[in-house]
């Protein structure tokens, strides 16, 4: 998978924006204003996304390609590499994992708007 399946694949889902407030190289994709995926087009290879804090480490137990989240709160964040063995399914699902856990975080009202595409 590259930058552009990943920012197709996050632009597909309700509520979603994407910006640019840490500098032109890092594009980040929130839902309702907070951030579920951050990217880097200078490291292309690479994203870090939301997770479940017990998640968050079985995966990185598992698989080399995840790591702690780079600059990020290191019990919730994980780093996932896509240039190695994990599937294009595997990846699209830890994405969907982080937007979904996000929009869990909202109040109610938001999680309504977004569900029927009010927001």
């Amino acid at each position: 998978m590259n930058i552009e399946e990943l920012r197709d694949h996050c632009l597909l889902k309700p509520a979603v924006t994407e910006g640019f407030p840490f500098g032109e190289d890092t594009l980040v994709f929130k839902v309702a204003g907070k951030i579920f995926l951050i990217t880097s087009f200078q490291e292309g290879d690479r994203f870090n996304v939301k997770c479940d804090p017990e998640l968050a480490v079985e995966l990185r137990e598992r698989y080399t390609e995840v790591q702690p989240g780079y600059h990020m709160n290191k019990k919730m964040w994980n780093t996932v590499f896509m240039n190695g063995p994990l599937t294009r399914k595997q990846l699209l699902e830890m994405v969907d994992h982080s937007y979904n856990m996000v929009v869990n975080g909202l109040p109610k009202k938001i999680q309504a708007e977004i569900a029927d595409g009010n927001y």
